[in-house]
This record gives C-alpha cells, structure tokens and sequence, in this order.
C-alpha cells in the first residue's frame, strides 16, 4: 500500500461566515477575488474559467498565462478506476498539468462508482460535475495539491485555485487553504452547503499574480470508509468528495 506524507502542516484555523467571504482573511495586500456557488454551479464555474483565462490543457511547459484543469476521466486515469493507488504525481507526469497530490491517509482513489464499491449507501450521497470520475482520498478526509512547471520537476505558483465538491452538508467543514511559496497562509475559504439533490459546491479564489504554492483540501468531518456512514444516511459524519479542479498555468517559482 503506498503512503503518503503531509508536507508543511499548517493550523486551520476557522471563524463564522460562508459565502463569498474567506473564512479567515487572507494574508495580502491585494485581498482575492472569491467565487462561490451551489445548486446549478455551471454559471460561476465557468466564470472562474474566464477569470484565470484559456485552457492550456496538457500542453508542458510554462505557457504563461491561462489555467489547467482536473477532471479526473482522462482515459489514461481508466487503470487506476477503483483501486486505492491512484499515483499522487500522474497529473504531472502522464498528463502534464502541473500537479502532485499529498495525503496523510493511506492512498488516493479516483472512482466511476460513486464509491459504491466501497459503501453502497454512497451510490444515492454523491453527484458528478463532469461525468463519470469523481476523486478522494483514503484513509482521511484531507489532501494538499502542490504545484510544478508542466511536465517538469520545477516548483511553480498559481494565481488562481478552484474546485467542485459533491454532496457538502455542514457549514465551513469544507474547505481550501491557500499556501504562499514561503508556507505562509492566504487564507482558508470554504465551499457552501449543497441546496439540492444535485449536492454540488463550488469555490474558487483568484489573486492578481502567482502567489499559491500548495493547496490543503480538506473534505467535510470525516474519511470514507465500508463502516461510515453520511450524515444524510444516519452517520455521524459530514463525507464529501471532489470533482473538478480548476487553477491558474503553473509559473516557475524563483
């Protein structure tokens, strides 16, 4: 079983609010641009898309400008469906998109089952943005994105971070932590609670340049599990998993 080590833990720290407004403030002088939706999420996802400018897809390199984007049904992911192995650096060096994935559980998985595989009861708790992958870790309910030049082992900053969850039940569980080059905080943004049977959240922030070094995604109050339950299925748990993943081109960090 591969295992996966966090890198630089940082303190969450979290304060009332939801919405459009950071649950904490973000450590810069230019404060961020945040975008939040739910229920019909299309509209500000692709707002986001337009604020951090074209898809550079899986074009390597440094472009520049523009973004990249996750939405974990490549066919290249298809041997990976299901298992608990999903490679923490593929979407950096089979698809190069500039992203490696840390985790303190015990493995990443990408999943055209709803996870049913590993709980059937979240065949009717989870939704898909863009069909049919959805991703999560295992063994925990956190998991950090770090950024690298496409296709190349060069550390990188982004300027924009974005990202779709499925089925988010408590308010400011849920939530981005946006890491400056140095490890410092820029600050802890929370996705909204789900208003519909579709279940999906939305939150993106935007600065004006390059300033996120890593990412730590953390998905609602618990990890998935055969024996785990959602809250909505008389669990005591807040499950939650992600779909697409959407931020600004990887730029070389100096």
């Amino acid at each position: 079983m591969r295992t996966f080590k966090w890198m630089g833990l940082a303190v969450l720290v979290l304060a009332a609010g939801c919405g459009d407004d950071p649950v904490n403030p973000p450590k810069q002088t230019v404060a961020p641009t945040v975008l939040t939706a739910t229920g019909d999420i299309a509209a500000k996802v692709d707002e986001f898309r337009n604020t951090l400018g074209p898809s550079n897809g899986g074009v390597p390199g440094d472009r520049g400008t523009g973004r990249r984007e996750i939405a974990w049904d490549a066919a290249a992911t298809d041997p990976f469906n299901n298992q608990n192995d999903f490679p923490p650096d593929f979407f950096n060096t089979t698809l190069k998109v500039g992203a490696v994935y840390t985790t303190d559980g015990t493995g990443l998985r990408n999943d055209n089952s709803l996870f049913s595989e590993i709980n059937p009861t979240y065949a009717t708790e989870f939704n898909v943005f863009s069909p049919t992958k959805i991703f999560a870790p295992i063994g925990s309910n956190r998991l950090d994105q770090l950024f690298q030049v496409a296709g190349q082992p060069t550390p990188a900053l982004v300027r924009g971070f974005g990202i779709v969850f499925s089925d988010v039940d408590v308010a400011n569980q849920t939530t981005i932590q946006l890491f400056a080059q140095d490890g410092s905080s820029l600050g802890t943004f929370a996705a909204p609670v789900r208003s519909d049977a579709a279940g999906l959240s939305f939150v993106g922030v935007s600065f004006p340049d390059a300033s996120i070094g890593r990412v730590r995604i953390t998905l609602g109050t618990g990890a998935l599990g055969a024996n785990v339950n959602d809250i909505t299925s008389g669990g005591t748990a807040d499950l939650v998993v992600l779909d697409n993943v959407i931020y600004g081109e990887p730029n070389a960090a100096f």
